[in-house]
């Protein structure tokens, strides 16, 4: 049985020289088999193009909003996740309620949409002191 063939051109990302992949793998079968890869100058480029032909991933970058704070968290998660479920993960770290202080490193979500990697924070807040000045709230 004969299979076809796709042809795919990826830059790689993994050193300056930015090789550019093209990637042949046999479509028509459950799962994208890579037939041969050409292009890279070194077997990380290899292993790149094999991995973001057959299962891309990507690091998911954003932010929350933390009550008592004037400035967002920044987050992301711990590992890199299948680029299909991005924008799933993203929505998932809408929802997060965190509350100060925060930690850089925090975990603040476990497992996100099953991926099996947490969402950290990248920064830390702590809580500020009373300023000592007039409590405008209890006015």
């Amino acid at each position: 049985m004969q299979f076809a063939e796709e042809t795919k051109i990826l830059t790689c990302i993994l050193c300056p020289f930015g090789c550019q992949l093209e990637v042949a793998f046999k479509v028509d079968v459950p799962k994208p088999e890579i037939v041969e890869v050409n292009g890279n100058r070194c077997k990380r480029g290899q292993a790149y193009a094999v991995l973001e032909a057959t299962d891309p991933r990507r690091m998911v970058t954003s932010f929350v909003c933390v009550p008592g704070s004037l400035e967002p968290l920044s987050v992301k998660t711990a590992a890199p996740v299948p680029k299909s479920q991005v924008k799933d993960i993203l929505a998932a770290i809408q929802d997060i309620k965190a509350t100060m202080p925060v930690a850089i490193g925090e975990v603040l979500l476990q497992d996100v949409c099953g991926t099996g990697v947490d969402v950290v924070a990248t920064k830390t807040l702590k809580k500020k002191p009373p300023t000592g000045g007039v409590d405008h709230e209890t006015r």
